[in-house]
């Protein structure tokens, strides 16, 4: 077996005496060094130095009491911060415009101890799901990289996230696209949002996120069709609009001016719940299709928001368009002028309240519209909710199922190993005297005895439709061949082996 190249991280399940301890076997493992106990874990932690001089670098791994992280089944996790644990003011630093998503994706793909990942950024939440080496170090990596990319302090962070693991990041997700966690419950546009994500995962970004994010989909399609839950439900756009209607004076609606920054989704339902609100007046900056309105190109953005009462803001612009010197030199179009911030990053700036006349709201506003719409729609999500239990049952047994997959992969490679290493043997001291005919059909007749021996063990490795046999039966079988065959390292070399390819 080649060495590995590099450096690797592993946890020690304890340094209790029933375990070779680094500090009292010195010749047990070239470039080991034992590091401080983690008072959170009760872990130590040993630094693997994995050179091409080595012996065996998984020889190593082996010998190093590192038996659980060997063993361990790699994690999907969620790192979350919502609007209902995050302020609008961190959300903004933290969020991700879809064009970045990818690349964003590559640079978690290239930490350490992670091996797939996605990014689902909107304008109520930042999530990153991965599947992670080991929970703790995967956390700790993307945890550094949002802090990093955001200028958000770690501790910060730590104090807003949320963090959900394996089945419970899963039924997270699957209630994420229902519209279950949503500030407006039942809104439609997040399940678009997710559908954006599975479409950025389409280039070989692994097997299980994207999984994960297609049974998603499934999930809010079906909470959706069969209970009704979108019938009725307000949108983040819809609340907007309301929210608009009630801060104005009372009868003033009818002659209020509206403006609307930007043309994209969010926009043209503004658009569409103004006009059916009775609006007649409005300007759209950029080009909506659909909707006869008068529009105006960008550049006359502050000429138009001097002559209007209410102005609507959702561009994907990562810094503010309107800023307290932009507005205090407009005229002010009657008693005030309202402000209707629905982007991430806002659009408004925060220093645009201290002026005398003008009202700013944010998404974060849009709580108090939404409550009145709370009550029926919390009896719709506990039917949906029935739902995404059973569509996260089937995601649980569909991911256990790729389990077999590395074994049954594993072990055909050690046999037949072991295979070719017998006949090179015998063929050194027997084959002179074969001629080529022979020496094929030694090779034929090893491969069919090979294949006689493991036809047995396969068979109760298949997880389809050709074997009736439990999930949970198929599994204990696969344990018992990793740990029979000791194909757990070989397992943990291929994962390995696929990090340092990054490098």
């Amino acid at each position: 077996m080649a060495a590995v190249s590099g450096a690797f991280v592993v946890t020690q399940t304890s340094l209790s005496s029933k375990h070779h301890s680094p500090s009292s076997s010195p010749t047990m493992l070239l470039g080991t060094r034992a590091f401080p106990m983690n008072n959170k874990t009760a872990r130590g932690l040993i630094r693997c130095e994995l050179s091409s001089s080595s012996v065996s670098a998984l020889q190593q791994l082996k010998k190093s009491a590192i038996d659980r992280y060997t063993k361990e089944r790699s994690s999907i996790v969620v790192i979350g911060l919502s609007i209902h644990t995050t302020p609008l003011e961190m959300r903004e630093k933290l969020a991700i415009p879809v064009a970045e998503w990818p690349q964003a994706i590559s640079e978690l793909c290239a930490l350490n101890h992670i091996e797939e990942a996605a990014v689902l950024s909107t304008c109520n939440r930042m999530e990153i799901y991965v599947l992670a080496l080991s929970q703790h170090r995967g956390v700790r990596e993307v945890t550094q990289w949002m802090s990093k990319r955001s200028g958000i302090l770690v501790s910060d962070i730590c104090h807003h996230w949320f963090l959900l693991y394996n089945k419970d990041a899963t039924q997270h997700l699957f209630e994420v696209s229902a519209g279950l966690d949503s500030l407006v419950l039942g809104e439609g546009q997040i399940l678009s949002q997710v559908k954006q994500v599975k479409e950025k995962l389409r280039n070989g970004f692994g097997m299980v996120i994207p999984g994960l994010f297609e049974k998603a989909i499934t999930a809010g399609k079906r909470a959706r069709a069969e209970t009704g839950i979108a019938s009725g439900a307000v949108s983040v756009s819809s609340a907007a609009v309301e929210l608009a209607f009630t801060k104005l004076p009372p009868g003033s609606a009818s002659s209020a001016t509206m403006l609307v920054v930007g043309a994209g989704k969010m926009g043209k339902l503004v658009i569409k719940h103004l006009v059916a609100k009775g609006c007649t007046r409005m300007v759209v900056e950029m080009i909506p299709s659909g909707v006869e309105i008068v529009y105006k190109p960008l550049d006359e953005m502050l000429a138009c928001a001097g002559e209007a009462n209410v102005i609507f803001t959702s561009t994907a612009s990562e810094t503010p368009l309107f800023l307290k010197e932009h507005v205090e030199s407009l005229p002010l179009p009657g008693a005030a002028r309202l402000f209707v911030d629905i982007s991430v990053p806002r659009n408004v700036g925060s220093c645009v309240t201290e002026l005398e006349g003008t009202q700013v709201y944010n998404v974060d506003d849009l709580k108090e519209v939404v409550a009145a719409n709370k009550e029926d729609m919390a009896r719709k999500a506990m039917e949906a909710q029935d739902i995404i239990t059973e569509e996260t049952k089937k995601f649980e047994a569909w991911r256990d199922s790729l389990q077999t997959v590395p074994t049954i992969k594993k072990l055909r490679r050690k046999t037949d190993r072991i295979r070719a290493a017998s006949i090179e043997k015998f063929m050194s001291k027997y084959g002179k005297d074969m001629d080529k005919k022979t020496k094929e059909a030694v090779e034929d007749l090893t491969r069919a005895m090979v294949n006689k021996i493991l036809h047995g063990p396969m068979k109760h490795l298949r997880c389809d439709d050709t074997e009736n046999r439990p999930l949970p039966e198929t599994l204990e079988n696969m344990e018992a061949l990793n740990r029979m065959f000791e194909l757990e390292l070989e397992l943990l070399e291929e994962k390995i082996r696929a990090k340092m390819e990054q490098k």
